[in-house]
């Protein structure tokens, strides 16, 4: 491992921020998927090229391995009062029993156990209780109903805390991947917000092939490094399903020397907890993964992401993947240039730099 890799994985958590303008922070979704700008890391020489998100199909060769994660995201935020009247609002991080989940909970005093709370939405109610703390987060039961239930009948699509509007009916379709299929991610895995089916259709008509594996993407994921170490810092775990075809598609490409591109973190870290797994060609189970610069990266050779918070985990993967020079070189690119950030935002087309090999 170089020196570079070892001062990069000792640099403390602000070593990771970047200043943004709030007016930058996009609040709303193109009326066109595929209308989003793409920004070209070059990695090898840390340059920066401005592209439309169609531009993509050159930046893609026949033989390449697209990975995209299928999760949908349900309807996960939860809004009511605790029994005192204050109000309250939950976030699914996932699903525990029939009648009970695991939630981070937003109030003006922390819920403690036994806390009773009213779960509303229009003429509708529910009543849940606090059974325990886990951590920041809270293990709640629904009285008389179900999870799924609840969720479906009183839910809110789960727009992320930097999107200061209350969600909205068009949310319902834009804040979902157009090949969602496995419900259970309480936020989108934003870089396929960019895809539309005709984009699709043009890639498998170059002979990429296109892949699917299923992280349900939590909570934690808004959470920032809060230690000064990086390396304090610990994953919530997430559920990810890599089917036999998928790894087999990612194993063969890798044989025949062509590359394995993710479609997003998230399917960078499923794909990195596969090759954790020595041989394995599926898996299913729960990844606390955390990518850091210093990790290497054993399949992904290239990426498709959306830009992501200061101090973030996400922000870090990408500072692992490309470096960490580059990456905030093409953040502030970025702010310079007037993109759009997060999830509804632009996109980034990165390749994996040297630092991030199998070390």
């Amino acid at each position: 491992m170089s020196t570079a890799a070892i001062k990069d994985l000792t640099s403390p958590a602000d070593a990771f921020d970047y200043h943004l303008p709030e007016a930058l922070i996009a609040q709303h979704p193109l009326p066109e998927r595929t209308a989003s700008r793409l920004l070209h890391l070059t990695v090898d020489s840390g340059k920066t090229h401005d592209l439309v998100f169609p531009d993509i199909v050159e930046l893609l060769t026949a033989g390449d391995v697209l990975v995209f994660n299928d999760t949908r995201v349900i309807p996960a935020r939860l809004h009511g009062r605790k029994s005192t009247g204050g109000r309250v609002e939950l976030l699914l991080e996932r699903i525990l029993e029939t009648d009970t989940i695991l939630a981070m909970t937003g109030s003006s005093k922390p819920l403690r156990a036994g806390h009773v709370l009213t779960l509303e939405k229009g003429e509708s109610s529910v009543e849940a209780v606090v059974t325990e703390r886990r951590g920041d987060l809270s293990v709640i039961r629904f009285a008389h109903h179900t999870a799924t239930d609840v969720l479906e009948r009183l839910g809110h699509v789960p727009l992320p805390p930097y999107i200061r509007r209350p969600d909205l009916d068009q949310d319902r379709e834009r804040y979902q991947t157009v090949y969602a299929r496995a419900p259970g991610a309480v936020a989108a895995p934003t870089a396929g917000l960019h895809f539309d089916q005709q984009l699709m259709g043009r890639l498998r008509a170059l002979e990429v092939q296109c892949v699917f594996l299923t992280l349900h993407v939590g909570a934690g994921t808004f959470q920032p490094i809060r230690t000064s170490d990086p390396m304090a810092h610990r994953m919530h775990p997430e559920w990810i399903s890599i089917p036999g075809a998928t790894g087999q598609a990612v194993a063969a490409a890798k044989a025949r020397g062509t590359r394995v591109v993710a479609v997003g973190t998230t399917c960078v870290r499923a794909l990195e907890t596969l090759a954790l797994r020595e041989g394995a060609t599926s898996y299913e189970g729960y990844t606390d993964l955390f990518l850091y610069p210093g990790k290497p990266f054993r399949l992904v050779d290239a990426m498709i992401t959306n830009f992501h918070l200061p101090r973030s985990s996400l922000l870090m993967l990408v500072c692992a993947f490309a470096g960490t020079a580059h990456t905030l070189h093409a953040y502030r690119h970025a702010v310079e240039s007037g993109y759009r950030f997060y999830s509804y935002g632009d996109a980034m087309f990165v390749t994996r730099g040297a630092e991030a090999g199998a070390c």
